[in-house]
């Protein structure tokens, strides 16, 4: 055969078959044109130059979309393949050889790519200026640029996507390869054979989700949600796609077990019809499920640290500037003040809600009232709390108080929402009688979203805080140099500031530039100062969310695209039959709707109900990127799955419309 008849026979079928091909190569077109964008942006400098966590959270995005593009474009590649076996069969039996199919199917994956390569990278330089500008308008960035183009995420992007298609073909080659003509007429209606009740499977599925729901329900510690978010994530995933696929059909067969519920119209055919054809259709729906909560998660955590970035600020800063100064002397801390009480004089501003004072910062574990104590920071264990020594001078002096401590004698307060109660405790063995537990301090209130529980404690005096130190610090592994720095005791002067916003920003700078240079081992923060850095970090995270969730909800819409074609031509000839022995029209479309009603809602509940359970592991995880606001999490993902389930119901209604079409 001459090369120009397998380009003619590959234009014809991709035309015959466009009702599939031209959604396929429309999703192919948008991941190249996102993944070209994504790799632009994590490889522009005006983006990335001197951040690196924005730029991590670009390349992990980019990541993401790879391991995607190849799972997504092989699943959608598979059910194109099977709904034209039965056309390669007859091609087949009408004397083309399979060396010629190898060139037809070749020539069309050419054609296949080219255009989705090509018109990916035309859409992707298009549309690659205007994400750069919305992603600077979401991290606040003021950056002037002239249009680029990325020749070097061109080549990566041309590579990476004709590796996969070239996949596709080879994958396509292998199974026309194996099958004989026989079974390649029959494998559109292949995988159609009512499933065995796989008992075993369903219930390791219901084990799966229920581990994962526990897990999710019962995780107090913020720092253990972290590692268990992921053991819970997977087992959430295995349950799913194990009741999707054993559960689903041990919950049909009971329906039809039961009589009075099985022999309706609507539902007798609905039943047997999902019962006959439930293996591939549950993998589907567990597909459409697990993309449709990743789609949730992502948009709802990642709106809502946008959003609440006041708030995470001040979490993260109680007042306005704080300044941290390390191995404190009587000089340092003067300087300090010097420069404070200047700056803010010359800038027109005054400061207010001042607290200064020396401490001594710990991490410990907890039994009771025992304290053992180590070096600060490592707070990997679950039952590890931190533990902040003041001198009582500095707590009388701040609080304008006049108590006065025995020798073995503290005072103690927790910030949890609950009492310590405890009358004694004990540091490293060190026993001493709680004078009183504390409501609150100047310093710290109490909350219930503590990230790390922290016990401040009141001693007489800064010769016990230094002991304790010195016991914590004295196995530990750091060189002298270190050590002799962390055992020390650090010197914290916070304060906010009353006037014009833009002077007391001014005035920020000033000290943060002045103290830096001026005054060693000091360092300054405050919400302004670092307000750019929460935007740079939690507006990338909103650009990826968005970006992410679009490409999810891309491959949801094909996936039930699909699936509702594919359902359409394996049932118009079943609904023929049934309107042939005297089922009316009426009771067909009844019957349809049941069924699709039915399995297209189902994925869409199962997400809500996976989102709701996991809300809870999720504040903790959010907690410990300092979003406490637990009302505006709520918010965010009441409003996103309320959008998402107005957008599925309009999927619905066009997707269920040309199913009704392809049966009648």
């Amino acid at each position: 055969m001459r090369s120009s008849v397998f380009s003619r026979l590959a234009a014809t079928n991709l035309k015959n078959n466009r009702k599939t091909y031209v959604p396929y190569i429309l999703t192919s077109i948008l991941t190249v044109m996102m993944y070209y964008i994504m790799d632009g942006l994590s490889k522009n400098p005006y983006v990335t130059e001197g951040d690196e966590s924005l730029q991590l959270c670009l390349q992990y995005a980019n990541g993401i979309i790879i391991v995607f593009a190849v799972i997504f474009l092989f699943y959608t590649n598979s059910f194109l393949i099977k709904r034209r076996k039965k056309e390669i069969g007859i091609y087949n039996i009408l004397g083309m050889g399979k060396q010629h199919i190898a060139k037809m199917l070749a020539v069309e994956t050419v054609i296949i790519g080219g255009i989705s390569i090509g018109a990916g990278l035309l859409f992707g330089v298009v549309f690659s200026k205007l994400m750069f500008l919305l992603l600077l308008k979401i991290l606040h960035y003021d950056i002037r640029m002239g249009f680029s183009v990325s020749a070097q995420s061109i080549v990566t992007t041309i590579v990476l996507f004709a590796g996969i298609f070239l996949l596709t073909l080879v994958y396509n080659l292998l199974q026309i390869k194996l099958a004989n003509p026989v079974e390649l007429l029959r494998g559109g209606s292949q995988g159609e054979k009512e499933p065995k009740t796989k008992l075993l499977l369903a219930i390791f599925g219901a084990a799966a989700l229920g581990t994962g729901y526990y897990i999710a329900i019962t995780t107090e510690s913020p720092v253990s949600a972290l590692g268990m978010f992921f053991i819970a994530v997977l087992c959430v995933i295995l349950g799913t796609y194990a009741l999707f696929i054993a559960g689903s059909i041990v919950l049909l067969k009971l329906l039809r077990r039961n009589k009075r519920y099985y022999y309706q119209t609507k539902h007798f055919t609905a039943v047997s019809g999902m019962i006959y054809r439930m293996k591939q259709n549950a993998v589907g729906l567990a597909n459409i499920c697990i993309l449709s909560t990743m789609v949730l998660v992502m948009v709802s955590t990642t709106v809502s640290l946008y959003v609440g970035v006041d708030d995470v600020l001040k979490t993260r800063f109680p007042n306005e500037f704080q300044i941290n100064l390390k191995r404190p002397d009587v000089a340092s801390e003067q300087r300090i003040a010097d420069i404070v009480s200047g700056v803010t004089r010359k800038n027109g501003v005054k400061p207010v809600s001042e607290t200064g004072y020396h401490y001594g910062s710990l991490t410990a574990f907890l039994e009771k009232n025992e304290f053992q104590l180590y070096g600060a920071g490592d707070y990997s264990a679950e039952d590890a709390c931190g533990v902040t020594l003041i001198p009582l001078e500095d707590y009388n002096k701040m609080e304008e108080t006049t108590v006065n401590l025995a020798d073995n004698e503290v005072l103690l307060f927790y910030d949890g929402t609950d009492t310590f109660n405890q009358d004694t405790i004990s540091l490293d063995g060190r026993n001493y009688r709680v004078a009183k537990e504390l409501d609150g301090m100047k310093i710290k209130k109490k909350s219930a979203s503590e990230v790390i529980a922290t016990y401040y404690i009141i001693m007489k005096d800064t010769n016990q805080i230094q002991v304790c130190l010195d016991d914590a610090y004295q196995n530990s592994a750091l060189n002298e140099e270190w050590k002799a720095l962390y055992q020390s005791m650090d010197y914290q002067y916070a304060f906010d500031m009353q006037g014009d916003e833009e002077h007391k920003t001014q005035a920020m700078t000033e000290i943060r530039n002045r103290i830096t240079q001026e005054v060693p081992e000091a360092f300054c923060a405050g919400r302004e100062l670092n307000r750019e850095s929460f935007y740079s970090l939690y507006g990338g995270l909103l650009f990826i969310g968005i970006y992410l969730g679009a490409i999810f909800l891309m491959a949801t819409v094909l996936i039930i695209y699909y699936k509702q074609i594919s359902e359409g031509y394996d049932d118009r000839e079943r609904y023929q039959i049934m309107q042939k022995v005297g089922m009316s029209k009426k009771e067909v479309k009844r019957s349809i709707q049941s069924q699709i009603l039915t399995v297209f809602f189902l994925p869409l509940v199962a997400a809500v109900i996976h989102i709701a359970v996991a809300f809870r592991i999720i504040t903790k995880l959010l907690a410990m990127l300092n979003l406490v606001n637990v009302p505006l999490f709520m918010n965010c993902t009441i409003a996103t799955v309320g959008v998402f389930a107005v957008f599925y119901g309009i999927v619905y209604a066009l997707t269920a419309r040309e199913y009704y079409r392809l049966v009648n």
